[in-house]
């Protein structure tokens, strides 16, 4: 007898949490080994645009969680999923949630001026691909079938 499909995308920690770690353990490797960005005289442009970044992200994963209220989902990995959502920033990628807390934590790189972030959101990137965003799609698939199939071809996975 084989196991029932999964209720839901499997995920086992919520995703911000990874983004959070990536922050505190930039900031202490920063305090251990301090670097900084290079153009000190750029600071506060690079200030400016790590703000951009972090008011950018935080808005588009508020309005990804909008969408999904409005399809009458739950947003959250370990909650089945009742509506494939296409609409608002899903037109455009199908993760818009990682996309907005990859931006907003680069733009915490900036703002510190903690190199250390940026770099660690490199492979954090890579973990939320295997740990999230594939397992998501693996159920997504399962769930919705060949609607999901042609979203998938229409929309890219982050830009």
């Amino acid at each position: 007898m084989s196991a029932a499909p999964a209720e839901h995308a499997a995920v086992r920690f919520p995703p911000p949490l990874l983004y959070a770690a990536v922050v505190l353990a930039g900031s202490r490797l920063g305090r251990a080994w301090p670097v900084k960005f290079a153009g000190g005289a750029l600071a506060p442009g690079r200030r400016t645009a790590g703000w951009v970044l972090v008011a950018g992200g935080a808005a588009l994963c508020g309005a990804a969680v909008q969408q999904f209220r409005a399809a009458g989902t739950s947003p959250v990995p370990v909650r089945p999923t009742t509506a494939l959502v296409a609409a608002g920033p899903y037109r455009f990628t199908r993760n818009p949630m990682y996309l907005g807390l990859s931006a907003g934590t680069a733009g915490v790189a900036l703002i510190t001026g903690n190199p250390w972030v940026l770099a660690l959101l490199v492979p954090a990137v890579g973990v939320a691909d295997a740990a999230f965003i594939r397992p998501e799609e693996r159920y997504l698939e399962r769930t919705f079938g060949d609607a999901y199939r042609a979203y998938r071809t229409r929309v890219r996975r982050w830009i």
